[in-house]
C-alpha cells in the first residue's frame, strides 16, 4: 500500500481514473463547455416490404391488399478512423447495412445524434470484491457525474449493486442529489452484475415510444467479477440492446494482471456499442 493514498490505492490513481472517465464523457458526446463532440448515426431498417396492393384491370374487380409485420429496427453506432479518432462528415452511401448476410429491405431514416439529451445509468459496484477501492470508487463516480451532467438537460440515476440492486437515486438533473446518492452507496456482499445490468435496462431505460429524440448509456464502475445473478451475460446484453443502451465500462481492477472480469467488461461494452477503459493495465 502505497504511503499518501487515502483509500489504499496510488496517489495518482484518481487522476488516471478521471482521465479514463472525461474519455467516456468525450464518447458520449460532451465537452468541457457542455457541448456536442461526436457525431453519433442512427439508421432505422426494414427487413421486409411494408406493403403491396395488386390491382387488375378490371375496374369491378376488388383491390387485392397484402399486409406484412415490418421489422424496424433503430442500429446507433459510432464511426471512428484506425486511430480511434471520430469520423463526422459520414453520409448514408458510405453504409452497407446486412442482416443475416443479405442486405435489409429498405433504409427508412439516417441521421447524425449530436447534441442530444442523455438519459444515463450510473452502476456501482459495491460487492465484497472491491471493498478496499470502495473509497476510491465513489470519488471517481462523483467526479463524473459533476463532469457530465447538464442541469435542465441531462437526467441519470445511481445505482449501487452486489447480490441486490440498491437505487440510491431516481433520475433527475441535480448533480448535488445524484452525489448524494453515490455517498450513500454501503459495500459488501456478493455480485450480481449481469442483474444489474438488466433490471437497470428493462426498469429505467426501456422505452416503446419517445416524445423527444434521446442517448441512453449505462457507465459501470466495476472490477466485471459476477458470482450470484439469475440473468445470463446474454441476456444482460439482449436487454441493453432492446432498450438502445450503449454499455461503458471501467475497471476497478487494480492488479496490473489480465482477468476474467476484463473480458466480461469488454463483451458487454463491444456487444453494445461502447466501450471498456482499463487503468491498471
Amino acid at each position: 500500500m502505497a504511503k499518501g493514498s487515502k483509500f489504499g490505492w496510488a496517489p495518482g490513481g484518481f487522476a488516471l481514473i478521471f482521465i479514463l472517465i472525461f474519455g467516456v464523457a468525450v464518447v458520449l458526446g460532451l465537452s468541457d463547455g457542455g457541448c456536442a463532440q461526436t457525431s453519433p448515426y442512427v439508421f432505422t431498417a426494414s427487413a421486409v416490404a411494408v406493403s403491396g396492393t395488386d390491382t387488375v384491370n378490371e375496374a369491378d374487380e376488388p383491390i387485392l391488399t397484402i399486409k406484412k409485420r415490418v421489422d424496424e429496427v433503430n442500429v446507433l453506432f459510432i464511426a471512428t478512423d484506425r486511430h480511434g479518432k471520430f469520423v463526422r462528415n459520414l453520409n448514408q452511401s458510405d453504409f452497407s447495412i446486412f442482416d443475416d448476410h443479405k442486405p435489409v429491405q429498405s433504409i427508412l431514416n439516417f441521421r447524425r445524434e449530436t447534441d442530444l439529451p442523455i438519459e444515463l445509468g450510473l452502476l456501482v459496484d459495491v460487492s465484497g470484491s472491491v471493498q478496499g477501492r470502495f473509497g476510491f470508487e465513489k470519488e471517481a463516480a462523483t467526479g463524473f457525474l459533476q463532469h457530465i451532467i447538464r442541469p435542465g438537460y441531462d437526467h441519470a440515476f445511481v445505482v449501487g449493486f452486489n447480490k441486490d440492486s440498491h437505487l440510491t437515486q431516481d433520475f433527475t438533473d441535480q448533480v448535488p442529489l445524484l452525489a448524494a446518492g453515490v455517498q450513500r452507496l454501503h459495500d459488501g456482499g456478493g455480485t450480481a452484475l449481469y442483474d444489474a445490468i438488466y433490471k437497470a435496462c428493462k426498469e429505467k431505460l426501456l422505452r416503446e415510444h419517445s416524445d423527444h429524440p434521446m442517448r441512453k448509456a449505462i457507465v459501470i464502475l466495476s472490477d466485471g467479477e459476477d458470482n450470484q445473478s439469475e440473468y445470463t451475460r446474454a441476456q444482460a446484453i439482449e436487454m441493453a440492446e432492446r432498450a438502445e443502451v450503449l454499455i461503458y465500462a471501467i475497471s476497478t481492477d487494480d492488479s496490473g494482471l489480465i482477468l476474467r472480469g476484463d473480458k466480461v467488461l469488454e463483451d458487454l461494452a463491444s456487444a453494445t456499442g461502447g466501450r471498456a477503459f482499463f487503468p491498471y493495465r
